[in-house]
């Protein structure tokens, strides 16, 4: 008899149904521009309960397609412009179909807070080497491979400023790390987007560039091959580019595509 307490506790054991495992987390690598807006919206993803943790990664656009490319397990791509978001679909490694640009953004000229230029109209008469001074740098991404430097020569080049100005870049890793060194006063002129300027109480708007010079910036979003497979995947996407997320992208002034 002493037996059965123990045979009753290996038969309960035996049929109580196993705790479900916790969902994987999904990665996303996103660009360094999108950081402020993306965490804020993570906890309105995980208030479903239903949905996985997530794990976020920013850096320029360019790295992270280059870090898929050489297979990091990443679950969405969300890049700063369309073509290294071609890039990878080129490859194969996004999935073509999921693939949505609901975010715009603007070009800006930004200085130290306590700068004392003033803002101003940016136009084909402004001349962005005698704003530097004589030892000043024009901090922006690089232009090489950062979307934001990629824009930055655009604009530079519509409005007869890249000749002179070239030499003088500092060339960033990211379009946040150019808005640090205008920040930290170690560039006295900076070309990020609205939304870094907005961010940031380290400096002040000079002007915006005018939207004719450079390609719309808009922000690509897709699913990535490695993640075909996941449904959480899929509704994360529909999440940041349907109507919920839309009213948090706009407070930190990004520009959302009509519903």
């Amino acid at each position: 008899m002493r037996r059965r307490p123990m045979l009753l506790a290996v038969l309960f054991l035996a049929i109580r149904p196993a705790r479900a495992q916790p969902a994987a987390p999904l990665t996303v690598f996103a660009a360094a521009s999108l950081q402020d807006a993306l965490r804020a919206l993570e906890p309105a993803w995980r208030a479903d309960p239903a949905h996985p943790p997530l794990r976020l990664s920013f850096a320029a656009s360019s790295a992270l397609a280059r870090q898929v490319e050489q297979g990091a397990p990443a679950d969405l791509f969300l890049s700063a412009d369309e073509p290294w978001m071609d890039y990878l679909a080129q490859r194969g490694l996004v999935e073509a179909e999921t693939r949505v640009s609901p975010l715009g953004n603007a070009l800006v000229l930004v200085a130290p807070a306590n700068s004392p230029v003033a803002p101003f109209a940016i136009g084909p008469g402004t001349d962005l080497a005698a704003l530097l001074g004589p030892q000043g740098r024009l901090a922006t991404g690089d232009p090489a491979h950062v979307p934001a430097g990629i824009y930055a020569r655009a604009a530079l080049e519509s409005l007869g400023q890249w000749a002179a100005v070239a030499p003088r870049l500092a060339r960033a890793e990211n379009v946040r790390a150019a808005l640090l060194l205008v920040e930290r006063g170690e560039a006295p002129l900076g070309i990020v987007y609205a939304t870094d300027a907005r961010a940031s109480a380290g400096v002040k708007l000079l002007g915006s560039f005018p939207a004719g010079s450079h390609p719309p910036v808009t922000y690509p979003f897709a699913v990535t091959h490695h993640a075909a497979a996941r449904p959480a995947a899929r509704a994360l996407l529909a999440f940041l580019a349907g109507p919920e997320a839309a009213a948090t992208w706009r407070r930190f002034g990004f520009a959302t595509a009509a519903p």
